[in-house]
């Protein structure tokens, strides 16, 4: 079987792959807006830290489990611990859940791109145009599809020529576009310094207890963490590409992605609000309705909008490919179906999935659980419920069942592993009450009790 699997060619195809995994909505819209909510640079340090702790001690995991058996997420907590393969199979649950509603969004970022591209800035700047949107039934459902057909043929044609090559063009294109808008904004619209400064400026007094919750929950959310992916490409990874390395790497691809997608879109909005750190909102929003607005009053709005949501559906295509990729590898490893098959039958499952959180809006807007719509549902599920407990669940497992040393020894295959002490302490004791606090203040918060 290890044999015969597919391969990343290198650790630059690696890297790109797993870092466009990373590198999604989250980055984009969901990173500014918590930075701008928790004080901006005090936010900044905090993700950072945990980004170099937190974040890279869970992938270190995952990437090792994936190498070490050259399986997908069930498989590998298979061969690793026959007790344990419901972790995989909760794993393999999360991205089941979230490729058919990402790719909904995917849909609609399509739609204002080629709004955008088509000279339409000022109707979609108006205030009601994404709700009318999304209020109908076929555009919407239109956009999905196709949306999810491009992602299945990017997954079609396999690991190196479709994963691999697709990342190799797309996140080089994305940083050159994010530098780009942001460097536009900043020097033509005036007040924009104001928002960098508000951006950058550590500010202590907005330190809390909920700061170091949100920016782990956005590590959590950003990095594709405890949803079988780095688990399946750790599957494709070469023993001679070093583990902590490219770790390294990934982690400071996404996190320097997420710290200029909030230099590009805080100085634009505060610009615009003339100071006020509330227009950037929260969720769809910011992104569907006040950038579009903050686009139609700048110099080549039609462009810049343009360029930006085309940013976007990079973005989102490269996490909506490692999602579909995962599925088809489970897939492929439990059944021994060729990758077309495979590839066929996901796409199907995802249409048919995707169409309550497609619908959630309109034809079937009156259909709520535990008050959410569909799409805020299946979001919440996953990201604030299913993802921690993998997580936690997959910390215990290597912590105290496998133990920390067969993840160092697999680390080490192609050298010193140097921060293998660091990982120690984190994945037996830090990194399991980080997530326990995760996953309690994400239940509190989904019922009203606290605010995040």
């Amino acid at each position: 079987m290890s044999s015969q699997r597919s391969s990343f060619t290198g650790k630059i195809g690696f890297v790109l792959a797993a870092a466009g995994s990373a590198v999604g909505l989250g980055n984009i819209w969901r990173f500014p807006y918590l930075a701008a909510k928790y004080g901006g640079g005090i936010f900044l340090l905090t993700y950072l830290v945990l980004a170099i702790t937190f974040g890279f001690t869970l992938m270190i995991a995952e990437i090792a489990i994936g190498r070490k058996t050259k399986l997908s997420a069930i498989g590998a907590f298979k061969a690793l611990d026959k007790r344990f393969t419901f972790v995989g199979v909760l794993g393999a649950i999360i991205p089941i859940i979230i490729l058919p509603y990402y790719a909904v969004i995917g849909g609609w970022v399509m739609k204002y791109f080629a709004g955008f591209a088509s000279g339409a800035t000022e109707q979609m700047a108006d205030g009601n145009y994404f709700s009318n949107f999304i209020g109908s039934v076929g555009e919407p459902i239109f956009w999905f599809a196709l949306f999810i057909a491009i992602t299945a043929i990017v997954v079609f044609f396999g690991v190196e020529k479709g994963v691999e090559k697709v990342s190799k063009i797309m996140m080089p294109v994305l940083i050159a576009m994010i530098l780009f808008i942001a460097i536009y904004v900043i020097c033509t619209m005036d007040g924009a310094l104001d928002g960098v400064i508000y951006y950058l400026k550590p500010d202590f007094s907005n330190f809390s207890v909920m700061t170091v919750v949100a920016a782990m929950g956005q590590l959590f959310y950003s990095m594709s963490l405890a949803m079988g992916i780095m688990i399946t490409y750790g599957s494709y990874m070469k023993k001679d590409i070093s583990i902590e390395k490219s770790t390294r790497q990934i982690e400071w691809f996404d996190t320097g992605v997420a710290f200029l997608a909030g230099l590009m879109i805080i100085p634009a909005v505060f610009a615009f609000s003339g100071g006020d750190a509330a227009a950037l909102g929260q969720g769809p929003g910011l992104m569907f309705v006040t950038l579009p607005q903050v686009f139609n009053t700048m110099p080549a709005g039609s462009v810049i909008g343009a360029v930006f949501f085309i940013m976007v559906f990079f973005a989102a295509l490269s996490s909506s490919i490692s999602l579909m990729e995962t599925i088809v590898s489970i897939l492929m490893d439990k059944t021994k179906l060729n990758r077309r098959a495979s590839c066929l039958i996901v796409l199907g499952g995802a249409l048919l999935l995707g169409l309550p959180s497609s619908l959630g809006y309109s034809a079937w807007s009156s259909v709520k659980i535990i008050g959410m719509q569909f799409l805020d549902f299946f979001d919440f599920a996953s990201n604030s419920v299913l993802m921690p407990i993998v997580a936690l669940i997959t910390c215990i497992f290597v912590g105290y069942i496998l133990k920390p040393k067969a993840v160092i020894e697999e680390v080490e295959v192609n050298g010193k592993f140097k921060s293998k002490g660091l990982f120690t302490v984190m994945i037996r004791y830090v990194a399991p009450v980080f997530l326990l606090v995760i996953l309690t203040s994400s239940i509190l918060s989904a019922f009203g009790i606290i605010k995040i």
